[in-house]
């Protein structure tokens, strides 16, 4: 298909999906966060599709909101503003519940709703000299359709800090308090990736896609018996899956599992 505001590349099972609006430093605007929205919800269906990698093109990885439908937003009225406020929930949400492990890729800074994005991935990598902010309240306003996101991957002590202060802060903070999970070099980016591609996809299809389920369902419950009971049941499903067979047989076997091919 053709898109207005990302390339979208295929190659050996792994989508890269990049955001390529660097005249704007990727500020997103209706048509991207509908053009988001329609491709996750693509590729999460994509039987052959073992990974997707969210990058981008330019200096910045993602600015948050576009100037120009921040204007356009200035005139709207309370259920034009929330009608679009959904719009970017549930490309947050598209992005999250993706059946697909998701891998953000971040060349370079990540502003507001960008951090949306980011935190919506399974996996996140940045270069060293990347800075991130949620500049919300800078403008009058709250980070509020990507706090749910935000907030489980960086935890609520960081929050209550940077959601009030609109600080800008490092990569190696952003690491320190769990946001991205690894900060290498800029040449060290695509190779990083790429170990972490690599893993994901000489693992069972089935058991990531469940595992990725798993930590989404799990987080934050409290171990009831009905937690216990859920667990029971998950693994029983698994094991007696066709991946879950073929993974058993095979290291019992010390061969490699069918899915590898």
């Amino acid at each position: 298909m053709s898109w207005q505001t990302l390339d979208v590349a295929v190659q050996a099972g792994v989508a890269t999906i990049t955001l390529n609006r660097p005249d704007v430093r990727n500020a997103f605007n209706e048509t991207t966060i509908a053009e988001i929205t329609q491709v996750f919800g693509e590729l999460g269906k994509d039987v052959a599709l073992r990974a997707i990698v969210l990058a981008a093109n330019g200096p910045a990885f993602c600015a948050g909101a576009d100037l120009n439908w921040m204007k356009k937003m200035a005139g709207y009225t309370h259920e034009e503003n929330r009608a679009d406020a959904v719009q970017l929930a549930d490309m947050l949400r598209t992005i999250y519940t993706c059946p697909k492990p998701v891998v953000a890729k971040i060349q370079g800074d990540c502003y507001a709703g960008g951090m949306g994005l980011v935190a919506a991935c399974d996996i996140s990598i940045a270069v060293e000299t990347t800075y991130f902010c949620l500049s919300e309240v800078k403008l009058g306003l709250i980070p509020a359709t990507i706090s749910p996101y935000v907030i489980k991957a960086m935890g609520e002590n960081a929050a209550r800090r940077y959601f009030l202060t609109a600080e800008r802060f490092s990569a190696q903070e952003a690491q320190r308090i769990g946001f991205v999970h690894s900060v290498v070099s800029a040449d060290a980016l695509d190779g990083a990736v790429a170990d972490v591609v690599k893993a994901l996809v000489s693992n069972s299809p089935h058991a990531v896609k469940e595992a990725k389920r798993l930590v989404q369902d799990v987080a934050g419950r409290p171990l009831s018996d009905a937690l216990i009971a859920d667990t029971a049941v998950r693994i029983a499903d698994i094991r007696s899956s066709e991946e879950g067979k073929e993974g058993v047989r095979s290291f019992l076997e010390k061969r490699k599992p069918g899915w590898l091919g």
